[in-house]
């Protein structure tokens, strides 16, 4: 397969496809590359074994020049890649987004309380195996890949707001909330390195096409809005004072970081779906990720704006209170225009038989849950009985969702693991 573009009759030549205003320079010029999205491809999206046949459509797999020079054979690629994290978002956001629904009964938490623990254990597992396959320095020069160490991030922060919200049962109270400050504080680290490497490795490494954006360019950015939301919840226990301002005020400000970040990358997204052809194959599941980061924002607006009498002054709660409901209700009105979007290419997409299972396939799932939480915060805020159906309904909907990518998944795991045993050569 080869590295470079594939030119359509459409399309500008390669070199013309560069967004950057800056010729490479000779030095740089191995490690420069020209991505372009369409058509989709295992390049495109965090699919971990290349030999999986590639979406309908044709496709290429976006390799690093400093890591092929010279190979005559294609490695093997490793099994896992920080993509399969969404797993544990999409599965503890299952668990957290029940304890938030209007009315929510105490058997519903005790079943949220085994989905968190599941998480947990995911998260385990798949830390360990991915820490031991050394595969950080590959996925770190692959212009795909890289977008996805989001997921890590959010995913040790989903399991430690369970912790505090489901796991004190469990594990005792204080072991719960040492655990969700250890996990959100690792997470918020994890997330800040990214959102500024990430973009940093992409102006300076890599040339993308007008048509490359696609979904997961929010993973980055989208972990400081979960870090806001997870970390206002931290705030009751912090000491008093100081210690609890300033926890709130970063934030604050991490929910900035996210909301204007996440902005830019879906005015990118939905320019690159007007101006080009419609996402395909396994590239239409990340479409969703842009519902996650707005139903974040209005979750994170709602959790803030709750903790912040006593905090901050009396008039800044006020306000703050202010905008969680009316900046929560126009968010969730555009939640709501992105979700019927992405609702309408999937199903474009399944009715075409163009829709390969892959691990992007969890992008339906934090996303929703993600609704979820924000329709519940809105329901809590505003009183409405509309609210309150509304977060109900979307959360069976993610029950379903849920347990169908999850069988899937467990299939997908089983005939790797079948197909590994396989190939190993017997002594």
């Amino acid at each position: 397969m080869s590295d470079a573009v594939p030119e359509r009759p459409h399309d500008p030549p390669p070199e013309a496809l560069s967004p950057l205003p800056r010729p490479v320079p000779p030095d740089e010029k191995e490690t420069a590359h020209t991505v372009s999205s369409q058509p989709s491809s295992t390049g495109a999206v965090p699919l971990e074994d290349a030999a999986q046949p590639a979406p309908p459509g044709g496709g290429r797999v976006v390799r690093h020049a400093a890591a092929t020079a010279g190979a005559t054979t294609a490695p093997v690629r490793p099994l896992l890649v920080p993509g399969w994290f969404a797993a544990v978002m999409g599965t503890g956001i299952v668990a957290n987004a029940a304890v938030t629904l209007p009315g929510s009964s105490p058997w519903l938490h005790a079943a949220a309380r085994v989905v968190w623990v599941a998480a947990a254990l995911l998260l385990v597992t798949l830390t360990v195996g991915y820490l031991r396959q050394r595969a950080l320095r590959q996925h770190t020069a692959d212009p795909m890949q890289m977008q996805f160490f989001g997921a890590p991030a959010m995913a040790l922060m989903t399991v430690g707001a369970g912790a505090l919200q489901l796991g004190r049962p469990v594990i005792g109270a204080r072991a719960a909330l040492d655990v969700d400050w250890g996990l959100w504080s690792l997470g918020t680290a994890l997330g800040i390195v990214t959102a500024c490497t990430v973009p940093y490795v992409m102006v300076t490494r890599h040339r993308f096409g007008p048509d490359a954006a696609f979904g997961g360019w929010l993973m980055p950015v989208v972990p400081a809005l979960v870090s806001a939301t997870t970390g206002a919840l931290l705030v009751p226990h912090a000491p008093a004072g100081q210690a609890r301002l300033a926890l709130l005020s970063g934030c604050y400000a991490l929910f900035g970081l996210g909301v204007v970040t996440v902005l830019l990358v879906l005015a990118m997204l939905y320019s690159r779906m007007v101006h080009h052809e419609a996402p395909t194959g396994a590239v239409v599941p990340t479409v969703w990720i842009g519902l996650g980061a707005l139903g974040q924002m209005v979750t994170a607006l709602g959790v803030l704006a709750g903790v912040a009498p006593g905090v901050l002054p009396t008039s800044s709660a006020r306000g703050a209170a202010a905008v969680a409901l009316l900046g929560g209700l126009g968010v969730w009105g555009f939640a709501a225009l992105w979700l019927t979007l992405a609702a309408a290419l999937t199903v474009r997409e399944f009715r075409a038989g163009r829709l390969p299972f892959a691990p992007t396939w969890w992008s339906f799932i934090f996303p929703l849950g993600a609704f979820v939480t924000g329709t519940s915060a809105l329901a809590a805020r505003t009183g409405s009985q509309m609210f309150s159906g509304l977060a109900v309904a979307l959360y069976m909907l993610l029950i379903g969702a849920w347990s169908a990518v999850s069988a899937r998944s467990l299939a997908h795991a089983a005939a790797h693991t079948g197909r590994a045993a396989h190939r190993r050569p017997r002594d």
